[in-house]
């Protein structure tokens, strides 16, 4: 339905439409009635509360065309739209390509009498402009006739090619035409989840009882996972302890309290480039930093995590590390650009006493890294690194993918997570920590309401307090 807040007003001057036809335009867009704005905000912000809504856009960037084009790529359907619903019964352009103040909203078909009589009773205009298909195309019927029929994927094409042409220019230029070509999948079935474990775990409320193992919380100058860390950790019942490189190097702090010592993400050193391998150099080229590591990581009841720049770092303490001599270092993305993204990984079964019994699960997790992909140094480093892969990189449709952005840094063979020989120490680049609780899915599966506040990748940090005797 269209939410019209400047009703029986269609004006053109400064839109998107005039500047395609090398206009400026007359009559410009206003907020003709503050009262009826302050309204519609409240209407529907109950209605969001009561989940009345089920999708939201603005028509002021580019018009009605572009807010129902926008729905229709995020959604992967079809819509039907019939201009007979309008006020508006001008022209065509006039209908999908002015920029007045209004919103597009999705509601369910048996909602739609109670959402327009919320609307009304409040003074401002609603009406239904047409429906969701399944046909994956957009239909725009003017007059009785069909006036505008494209396929989303023709429509999705055309919008994203300015885009991909800067992004072959500026970026990787094939990475560029992967993720283009990437927008023909009309049958892309999108995120998922599939789990190999129970979740809400059955033990999950019995691992945060009794005593509170310590773990590290380690960074570095410019480091800011710390405190998702500290918080995954501390929901599965460990106590979380704030430590800086400087409290090592100076001896206020010693790692033979801790059983966890967790290495964490973000912009270390300001993210320069191989901002890890510098960490991994104050640790390496120290007396007493280097001590302390190395004594922490030969100690058999000890774990270890490093995530993203900690991942990275601690793929240069290979030395120090019992059982990593295979690990890979972790390089420029081939994508050339920083890679914030929400994607699909597979667990793998693997001695890491973090992902134990996870082993099949496919899930999104956050990753957010310009220095993410794995670097061998041969074939046969590969190799014998093969049993020891926790986590790689997937399609939608399950496959091991070294697709870009599915797979964002460009990895063989989807590589993202290893483990040592006896699975105490875990390096990966995804953000598990950062989307442990179930609100920092920014997608979500049906069954998600039943997980409670935690998402199943707090299981990684349920074992570790498992583990922990």
């Amino acid at each position: 339905m269209l939410v019209d807040l400047a009703p029986g007003h269609a004006r053109l001057g400064g839109s998107a439409l005039a500047q395609v036809y090398g206009q400026i335009g007359d009559a410009t867009p206003d907020l003709d009635n503050a009262e009826t704005l302050q309204a519609f905000f409240a209407v529907t912000r109950t209605l969001h509360r009561a989940d009345e809504l089920l999708a939201y856009h603005d028509r002021s960037d580019g018009g009605l065309a572009a807010a129902l084009c926008e729905m229709m790529f995020a959604g992967h359907c079809g819509l039907e739209i019939d201009t007979a619903y309008s006020t508006i019964q001008k022209h065509l352009l006039e209908f999908i390509f002015n920029e007045e103040l209004g919103v597009v909203l999705q509601v369910k078909a048996d909602r739609v009498e109670h959402v327009l009589t919320s609307y009304q009773r409040a003074g401002v205009s609603a009406r239904m402009i047409g429906r969701v298909t399944l046909d994956d195309s957009l239909t725009v019927k003017h007059n009785g006739a069909t006036a505008i029929r494209e396929t989303r994927v023709d429509l999705q094409r055309a919008w994203a090619e300015t885009s991909y042409r800067i992004q072959q220019l500026r970026d990787h230029p094939e990475c560029a035409q992967q993720e283009y070509e990437a927008l023909l999948d009309a049958q892309d079935p999108g995120l998922s989840v599939a789990l190999s474990f129970p979740w809400p775990a059955p033990q999950q409320s019995s691992s945060v009882a009794g005593a509170r193992p310590r773990v590290a919380i380690l960074r570095e100058q410019g480091v800011n996972g710390q405190v998702e860390m500290a918080a995954a950790f501390v929901a599965a019942g460990f106590e979380a302890v704030d430590v800086h490189m400087s409290d090592i190097i100076s001896g206020r702090t010693r790692l033979t309290t801790f059983h966890g010592l967790v290495a964490c993400g973000g912009f270390s050193y300001g993210d320069v480039l191989g901002a890890g391998t510098g960490w991994a150099s104050a640790i390496l080229y120290h007396a007493r930093a280097r001590e302390e590591f190395e004594h922490f990581f030969r100690r058999s009841e000890t774990f270890s995590l490093g995530v993203c720049n900690g991942c990275q770092m601690m793929s240069q303490l290979r030395e120090l590390i019992p059982g990593s001599d295979f690990w890979p270092q972790f390089v420029r993305n081939q994508s050339e650009q920083f890679e914030a993204r929400f994607v699909m990984v597979e667990v793998l079964d693997t001695p890491s006493i973090l992902l134990r019994g996870m082993a099949g699960s496919r899930l999104p997790v956050v990753v957010s890294h310009g220095e993410g992909r794995a670097q061998f140094a041969d074939a046969e480093q590969q190799r014998q690194a093969h049993d020891y892969i926790g986590l790689r990189f997937i399609e939608h449709t399950g496959m091991v993918t070294e697709r870009y952005p599915l797979n964002p840094n460009g990895s063989p063979q989807g590589i993202t997570a290893l483990t040592t020989r006896d699975g105490r120490c875990t390096i990966m680049m995804p953000h598990p920590e950062r989307c442990a609780r179930a609100l920092n899915f920014s997608w979500q599966p049906p069954e998600s309401s039943s997980w409670g506040d935690h998402s199943p990748w707090l299981q990684m940090f349920v074992n570790a307090r498992h583990w922990v005797v």
